[in-house]
């Protein structure tokens, strides 16, 4: 009797999966104990929503987007809020690399290089459903070989878990058919204030777990330097706000970056105990803490929002109203061999883990 019901519930299980994949894209919202929801779409394994309650109790949406999951179609905003990026996160160089003595060419997309997978990457992409309740689900991508020009078939996971200690845990995972590379990601925009309309980035504080980073000439291409950050505008090993040197355009990677628009070099050792970067809004208490098992995190500043894209509530998105914090391999890591590698062989599995972890302060 007992393992009848078993079966049944097992049964059940499979038929909601299989509902879910056949429902088309849409939102699922994850909840916890905490009075924290997190809402995210299959249609590019996007993060549409991060609500909780400020220090005064004040529920706050944290991350810019749309209240359709249609908005986020290309065709009527060609925009990565809140996705998972693939199957390369980041620029590869002139969307040119060498693999086993075979040169790939990718699409360009971005000031000559390839910028996220290209421009069918998979936030453009309509993840599958395997699993899905109020704490958690777990998205499929199956991606063809020759996906926008990259080998192997790939098949990537991505899961989003909730934790009543309002911690977002995002664990990617990957097979392929034959050797390729991978670097995924999360692409979220945040604002603590929970306010775009009226407050920017600039007064939150950051903090990066840095002594390097890689620079970038004008075209945001990694130049295979890593540079410390001592007495550069780059140093976030003390927390200050983000604006408060971002103009400084006679320092020159703020100048090619258009502010912050660059990987840094994570002092981490790879340890997802410790914490990779840290954003604060003085306003609502909000605290966000990253922690990641990767070697980089890319802090983009919103640099090129500029007020073209309407979001939630149809608040209008103006210049450095979100920030990334986009834990990673290295940008261009493919032509850059002295780097950490991003090769994934078939018989091997990819994986990577990154946790949101927010409180109030």
């Amino acid at each position: 009797m007992k393992s009848s019901k078993i079966l049944l519930l097992a049964l059940f299980a499979m038929l909601a999966v299989s509902c879910v994949q056949e429902a088309g894209d849409q939102f699922y919202t994850l909840k916890n104990a905490s009075g924290m929801e997190v809402t995210v779409t299959n249609f590019g394994g996007r993060i549409s929503a991060i609500v909780l309650p400020d220090r005064d109790g004040i529920r706050r949406d944290v991350v810019l987007g749309f209240d359709k999951v249609e908005d986020y179609y290309p065709e009527n905003n060609q925009t990565d809020f809140g996705a998972s990026i693939g199957r390369y996160a980041n620029r590869i160089n002139q969307g040119r690399f060498t693999l086993d003595g075979v040169e790939y060419d990718l699409p360009k997309n971005n000031f000559g290089h390839c910028l996220h997978g290209g421009p069918t990457g998979w936030q453009y992409q309509s993840y599958k459903v395997v699993e899905a309740d109020s704490r958690h689900i777990r998205l499929r991508m199956d991606s063809p070989e020759e996906d926008n020009n990259f080998p192997g078939a790939v098949t990537a996971y991505v899961t989003y878990t909730l934790t009543d200690d309002n911690r977002i845990d995002i664990a990617y995972e990957a097979t392929t058919t034959a050797p390729t590379i991978i670097n995924m990601t999360n692409h979220s925009y945040f604002n603590l204030s929970g306010d775009p309309a009226n407050h920017s980035i600039c007064d939150d504080e950051l903090y990066v777990n840095a002594s390097t980073y890689t620079p970038v000439d004008d075209t945001y291409m990694t130049t295979g330097e890593i540079l410390p950050v001592e007495g550069t505008p780059m140093d976030f090993r003390t927390a200050h706000p983000v604006g408060d040197r971002i103009g400084e355009f006679e320092f020159e990677q703020l100048r090619n970056g258009n502010g912050y628009d660059h990987n840094w070099v994570l002092d981490t050792a790879g340890d997802i105990n410790v914490v990779a970067a840290e954003l604060y809004c003085p306003q609502t208490g909000i605290d966000l803490k990253v922690y990641t098992d990767e070697p980089g995190i890319q802090v983009y500043s919103g640099n090129f929002l500029d007020g073209t894209v309407t979001g939630k509530g149809g608040v209008v998105y103006q210049q450095r109203t979100g920030i990334c914090l986009e834990t990673q391999h290295y940008p261009d890591s493919p032509n850059k061999p002295q780097w950490p590698s991003v090769v994934l062989r078939p018989g091997e599995t990819y994986r990577s883990h990154c946790i949101f972890a927010f409180s109030v302060k």
